[in-house]
């Protein structure tokens, strides 16, 4: 069969992307793939048609070559197209590259045994350093550009397979300081930074160095300098490209593992440097992506200050670009404290507010920004980690613009609330002013009793209603603690649902979600005002669906009173079982008296068979079950479908007895207090069952790379009631990071089923992991602890801080907290303080001159990430006094 013509293959394009999946399974799917790659060949298509041939091969390569053998076959092929093309200047070129590389990767076919991999990988490495492949590769002038391709090639490659050109770092800082500012420096750039960071995150796992890898400049030959055995040790796909900036990488790397040795730091150093100085020369988005990708590889790693980011810092803190002001955030929220200043932190802040502020912002724009304010990565932030708060240096007084509005878009107005709200949780001075007219708590009453109305229109559209009810969700979790706002609201929802009942189902899902401080007030509210309204009212179907859900044993009267009154208009099925489903919610709650001859009325009463059988049932049940066994009764039904076969349920229960079956666990565990002894930090694990358990396991699971795998723990019997002995469970900290415990129990239950359950995370808090230094001789403590403080210099830092002090003062603080660690008391204003951090850090504090309301603060450590640890620790010492 001969190639194809020009129509016939728009045809089959066209009939393909309508539905890649049908196309496939037709009788023309099979050789679609190898057709393509014949007529790629073909003299008698155009250029233009080859390109949407490869097109489609970029875009659908797993559905053309499902697997690997048939990816390698198309790959060769490929590449085989690509030295056949004349010498003269080609469209496919840099098409045929792209594809090559797709197939084999798409294809799972990138291995050390692949002939198409060997092919491929050295002609790429060729391409990005300017070799002469031969005539067939084009002229001169198409050098470049293909050089740019082979430079997207590798990338995706060593985004694919991390590791893989970790031999290759010093070839490409060769490379980079050869490119001038006409060059392909913008992908050249970014391979290098991708390549960087994947390679010190795998030698990190692996607790390797860096090997020379930085300054060894490889040969592309067909052998090396590919590193399969660093791609291998890559396992997992790291991701290249930063989503957001939050405080905590959960899947942070263990980089403090990697230690360089000093030669290798300072061509790491270059290496960065090096990067960063040509960054201005890149697109803004290509910019972010470098700085993300060289913050993440240095946090964390020792002997490498963020000083190095200082530079840029200077050039982007009075950036419009968006994308380059989400990187600095991010740069910020992975150093912290550590390259930014307060002086910075408030430069941020002030242009983020006066930026959101615009009036010709764009949508997206306005939302990014008001969303970085919401987010915004604090220095120092005052409440637990986790807690929406707006950032300290925030001034009300910078964001009275940014006050929300009936006039904003939804999202708009939702997210300026959003910031309203914060800042009201954090104003102290909520008495103040609520008189006056022009003070944010008044101007908030009257934006939601707005919200209200629009809601409350008949026949308004749906979204006003669904704006409203987010919005009080929205007031209500950000100022769950202040009834002066709560209780207005309260009665404002109660008027909307009584103005337009047919919201019932928007109401029912708002109580589920909001939080008892909103939810019970309103529950109580909206009962009193359903049982109110007339039982024949044209809502009866939305009241009878609120009372279902509101329903309780306050004023059970007058719910009575009125399911009563309203089952004489109950006629339809619907209605009928929406008056069951109130009475059933009036079981479940406990109601008695006067329920059972609603029920037998019911019974009686109700056309339909179907309503009359579940009133019957409702009233057997009422007359025989106590109240605990009515509400499992009426629970969520665990009973397994009814067998046809007695044998078939023997032979379930058989296997049952002999499956590990998922349970509720009866097991509860909390971390006890601290103990300092021995070589590393150990946990105290009390346990308390409620149920005897037998043959327990526990499974620990640390979050993240920042601990070694932990062995589990086995006990052999536990019973309720009966004092047991703490669990001690040993930390290999490889880090000292807080993290949390995924716990898993294995158990025996005294049926003798064997049960499995997931326990509560527990936390490992940063104090968790402090230890003491050997003691010193008696009477050579200062000199100990001076040596330690002069060693954690020019390798470490220091730092100084406040630490307020509580009202028993700083001797009752250091005795509750510090005492194992004091190295010199001079009670009771100074103390100098001595901790280990595992694996390999020490943490050293001098508290001298104490005052009445805080002692100020200086400590040293050689591991500068903790400082932001430290600083929110000694913060927390006297709250938790």
């Amino acid at each position: 069969m001969g190639p194809l013509s020009r129509e016939t293959w728009a045809q089959r394009l066209g009939a393909f992307r309508a539905s890649p999946s049908a196309f496939m399974a037709g009788p023309e799917g099979e050789d679609l793939g190898r057709d393509l790659l014949n007529d790629l060949r073909s003299e008698k298509l155009s250029e233009q048609t080859k390109v949407s041939l490869l097109a489609l091969s970029l875009e659908y390569p797993a559905q053309l070559w499902p697997d690997a053998p048939a990816a390698e076959a198309a790959a060769t092929s490929l590449l085989d197209t690509l030295v056949l093309l004349p010498p003269r200047p080609s469209a496919l070129r840099r098409p045929l590259l792209l594809a090559a590389t797709t197939v084999l990767v798409a294809g799972g076919a990138l291995s050390p045994t692949s002939a198409a991999s060997l092919r491929l990988l050295p002609l790429l490495l060729g391409l990005a350093t300017g070799r002469d492949l031969g005539r067939g590769f084009g002229p001169s002038l198409e050098q470049r550009p293909l050089q740019a391709t082979a430079y997207e090639c590798l990338r995706e490659l060593e985004s694919c397979r991390p590791g893989l050109l970790g031999g290759c770092l010093g070839l490409l800082r060769g490379l980079l300081g050869q490119e001038g500012p006409v060059g392909p420096i913008q992908p050249l750039s970014l391979l290098l930074a991708l390549a960087l960071r994947n390679t010190l995150v795998i030698q990190a796992r692996a607790r390797a160095s860096l090997q020379g890898l930085l300054t060894v400049r490889a040969s592309p030959t067909a052998s090396g300098p590919w590193n399969w055995t660093l791609a291998e040790e890559g396992g997992a796909h790291l991701q290249p490209q930063a989503p957001s900036w939050p405080a905590v990488e959960k899947d942070e790397c263990g980089l403090s593992a990697l230690k360089p040795d000093p030669e290798e730091a300072r061509e790491l150093r270059a290496a960065v440097a090096q990067l960063l100085d040509t960054s201005y020369l890149l697109t803004p988005v290509a910019q972010a992506q470098l700085l993300w990708l060289l913050g993440w590889a240095l946090r964390g790693l020792r002997g490498q200050p963020p000083v190095l980011f200082k530079p840029q810092l200077v050039r982007l803190l009075g950036t419009a670009q968006l994308t380059l002001l989400h990187a600095v955030l991010a740069l910020k929220a992975a150093f912290g404290e550590a390259l930014f200043t307060a002086q910075d932190e408030a430069l941020l802040l002030r242009r983020l507010t006066v930026a959101a502020q615009h009036p010709a912002l764009p949508l997206p724009t306005h939302l990014f920004y008001l969303h970085c304010l919401l987010s915004f990565p604090e220095n120092c932030p005052l409440g637990p980690t986790g807690e929406e708060a707006t950032p300290l240096l925030l001034e009300p007084q910078l964001c009275r613009g940014l006050l929300p509005s009936l006039l904003h878009d939804p999202m708009a107005l939702l997210a300026r609330l959003h910031l309203l709200c914060l800042l009201l949780c954090a104003d102290n001075r909520e008495e103040e002013g609520r008189g006056q007219g022009q003070s944010p708590w008044h101007y908030l009453e009257e934006l939601l009793d707005g919200l209200q109305q629009r809601a409350a229109l008949s026949g308004g559209p749906r979204a006003l209603a669904t704006l409203c009810f987010q919005a009080s969700y929205l007031v209500a979790r950000c100022l769950a603690g202040q009834p002066t706002v709560l209780t207005p609201l309260t009665h404002g929802l109660a008027q909307l649902y009584l103005a337009r009942p047919a919201l019932a189902p928007h109401f029912v899902d708002f109580l589920d979600r909001v939080g008892p401080e909103l939810g019970e007030p309103l529950r109580v509210v909206l009962q009193q005002e359903v049982v109110s309204r007339p039982s024949g009212d044209e809502a009866l179907r939305w009241h009878l669906q609120m009372l279902a859900k509101v329903a309780d044993k306050d004023a059970q009267s007058a719910t009575l009173s009125f399911l009563h009154a309203a089952a004489a208009h109950c006629t339809d099925w619907g209605l009928q079982q929406a008056l069951l489903r109130a009475c059933r919610a009036l079981l479940r709650v406990g109601v008695r008296e006067g329920l059972a001859d609603l029920l037998q009325a019911l019974a009686r009463q109700l056309k339909d068979p179907d309503g009359r059988d579940h009133a019957r049932l409702y009233y057997i049940l009422l007359g025989h079950l106590c109240e605990p066994k009515l509400a499992v009764a009426l629970g969520p039904s665990l009973a397994a479908p009814a067998l046809a076969s007695s044998l078939v349920a023997e032979n379930q229960g058989f296997a049952t007895a002999l499956m590990v079956q998922e349970a509720p666990a009866p097991i509860r565990l909390s971390v006890g207090p601290y103990r300092v002894k021995g070589p590393t930090p150990v946990l105290q694990l009390l346990v308390e069952v409620l149920e005897p358990v037998y043959s327990l396991e526990l499974r620990f699971r640390v979050d993240g790379q920042l601990c070694a795998p932990l062995e589990a723990v086995h006990v052999p019997c536990l019973c309720p009631g009966r004092p047991t002995q703490p669990l001690l469970l040993p930390l290999q900290p490889r880090r000292p990071a807080p993290t949390q415990l995924d716990i898993r129990a294995l158990y025996t239950k005294s049926t003798g089923l064997t049960c499995y359950a997931h326990l509560p995370p527990l936390p490992v808090k940063f104090a968790d992991l402090f230890l003491p230094f050997p003691p010193p001789p008696q009477g050579a403590g200062l000199g100990f602890f001076e040596e330690l403080w002069d060693s954690c210099l020019p390798e470490g830092t220091e730092s100084r801080l406040w630490c307020p002090l509580g009202p028993l003062g700083l001797e009752a603080l250091v005795s509750r907290h510090l005492e194992p660690f004091v190295v010199v008391a001079q009670p009771p204003t100074s103390y100098h303080v001595a901790i280990r951090l595992p694996p390999d850090s020490r943490l050293l504090l001098r508290l001298e001159a104490a005052q009445e309301d805080g002692v100020p603060v200086v400590l040293r450590t050689n591991d500068w990430t903790v400082l932001p640890l430290v600083g929110d620790y000694l913060r927390g010492l006297a709250a938790a006094l």
